[in-house]
């Protein structure tokens, strides 16, 4: 049973206080915590004195807090074997995969299905047969699927072989793997802050030591992205084993890196001896302005199916040079043997029409993005909305540090969100939350009047803003 320190569960809590009782502010960051997947169910939580001492609180507050968690059957006690968090029967986390219909979620920044899937998948079953006399088990990929993304990254730039292409169980599975293959246990791992937070679980999971560097969301364009100074200092300073990097629609902020510091990155990761990993799961999606360039060869390019085309699919890919496409794959046999066959037919099938089905992708996410931004000012125009060119979301900045406070709130009216210190470190950017433009746009004529609702809620019950909200 996996255990959680009192200090590193107040790193995770962050400033939970508001108004109200601290019993009550306390149990419900903590019950968060456990709905949006930063604590696991199962986890056994800190000992009463000990939580109370890290948050230099009262013994009587935590006792109260976790007796409340215990009413609401999150919290399981066993005298000797202490207080374990558990999700009660029919809740789920924020990303269960299972949704009462009258919930709408915000969770994911993912799309339904391009409609030419469909006859991708009916095309398949008859490439299937060809593939049906072998054992099917591939580590590498599917000759057909390698050598249509390599052709795919020949076409914009980067002459790639289908030997320097590795097929994965998407981009999650791929970012995983490059961590396990390149670090061992205690190399820095340079990521974005916020940044996508799977990839820092993984970077964790095989032992790095994640060293920060701030992303900020556009105000304008041309405005937002890396800090340059920031970048500088952490490669000289800590000599990352690896930098992970979206540089492409950043998500959560919907940031690009521009071309010049592109550049500056990859002489940095050169002279610092750091494997650079470029993920790219939402470069295709520029609805306005221009699809950014690949990297240079020596980047390792991590890519997807599932926002350009289906998340279903889970079908992903290392663009790298061959050797190390050769040691990834020999770093997969202890945890899987490969990837499905039928799903690399069906992706292999859509990428050569890639370009004229994100037409119609991008002109749907560009309609959805405007619905919701003009819903935002309508409702709620004392938040600060981003200017963002792609991507899937928007990453905005609320008046007050309330956003774990205000997720709790939109459970309460159907709307599921995901908080923005699940994007950060120790507990960081109470004051953004990722609200992602997937919904059509009905469903954000519904959905707006709710977070207003949910807001006004919480409007009155957050304290009061620090001078400097967030360390890095």
């Amino acid at each position: 049973m996996a255990s959680l320190s009192a200090s590193s569960l107040r790193h995770l809590l962050g400033d939970w206080h508001d108004d109200g009782p601290a019993l009550r502010a306390l149990a419900d960051r903590i019950r968060l915590l456990l709905l949006d997947g930063r604590i696991p169910s199962g986890t056994r939580l800190p000992a009463e004195r000990e939580l109370a001492a890290a948050l230099s609180v009262s013994r009587t507050t935590v006792a109260a807090a976790y007796a409340r968690l215990r009413d609401q059957e999150h919290l399981h006690s066993v005298r000797g074997s202490g207080s374990v968090l558990r999700l009660p029967a029919g809740e789920q986390p924020a990303e269960a995969p299972h949704r009462s219909p009258a919930t709408v979620d915000l969770t994911r920044a993912a799309l339904p299905a391009a409609p030419e899937v469909q006859a991708a998948v009916e095309a398949a079953v008859a490439d299937l047969r060809a593939h049906l006399p072998g054992d099917g088990y591939e580590l590498l990929g599917v000759a057909d699927l390698r050598r249509a993304v390599a052709d795919r990254y020949t076409a914009r730039g980067l002459p790639t072989t289908a030997e320097e292409v590795l097929v994965t169980l998407g981009a999650q599975h791929a970012v995983g793997l490059v961590c396990r293959a390149v670090l061992t246990p205690g190399d820095r791992v340079l990521v974005e802050s916020p940044g996508y937070p799977h990839a820092l679980d993984a970077a964790r999971a095989a032992g790095g030591r994640p060293v920060a560097v701030p992303v900020t969301a556009a105000a304008g364009p041309g405005s937002g992205g890396w800090d340059e100074e920031a970048l500088q200092e952490a490669f000289s300073r800590t000599r990352p084993a690896l930098a992970y990097l979206m540089p492409g629609f950043h998500n959560p902020t919907g940031s690009v890196m521009p071309a010049d510091q592109r550049r500056r990155v990859v002489d940095l990761a050169r002279r610092h001896g750091t494997r650079l990993v470029v993920d790219e799961t939402t470069n295709d999606l520029a609805f306005d302005g221009e699809v950014p360039a690949p990297f240079p060869a020596d980047v390792v390019h991590v890519g997807s199916a599932a926002k350009s085309l289906w998340g279903g699919l889970r079908i992903g890919w290392v663009r790298a040079d061959a050797a190390t496409v050769r040691h990834l794959a020999a770093h997969r046999a202890p945890w899987e043997l490969g990837t499905p066959v039928f799903e690399q037919l069906v992706v292999a099938r859509c990428l050569p029409r890639l370009d004229e089905i994100l037409v119609g992708r991008r002109r749907e996410l560009r309609s959805r993005r405007d619905a919701l931004v003009t819903g935002l000012a309508a409702q709620l125009p004392e938040w600060e909305v981003p200017h963002v060119d792609g991507g899937l979301a928007l990453w905005v900045r609320l008046p007050t540090p309330a956003s774990s406070a205000l997720a709790v709130a939109a459970r309460r009216h159907g709307v599921l969100l995901t908080a923005g210190p699940r994007f950060g470190l120790d507990g960081a950017f109470e004051r953004h939350l990722r609200l992602p433009f997937n919904a059509d746009a009905a469903t954000v004529r519904d959905t707006v009047p709710l977070l207003a609702r949910a807001w006004r809620e919480v409007g009155t019950s957050v304290p009061a803003p620090r001078p400097f909200e967030v360390v890095v």
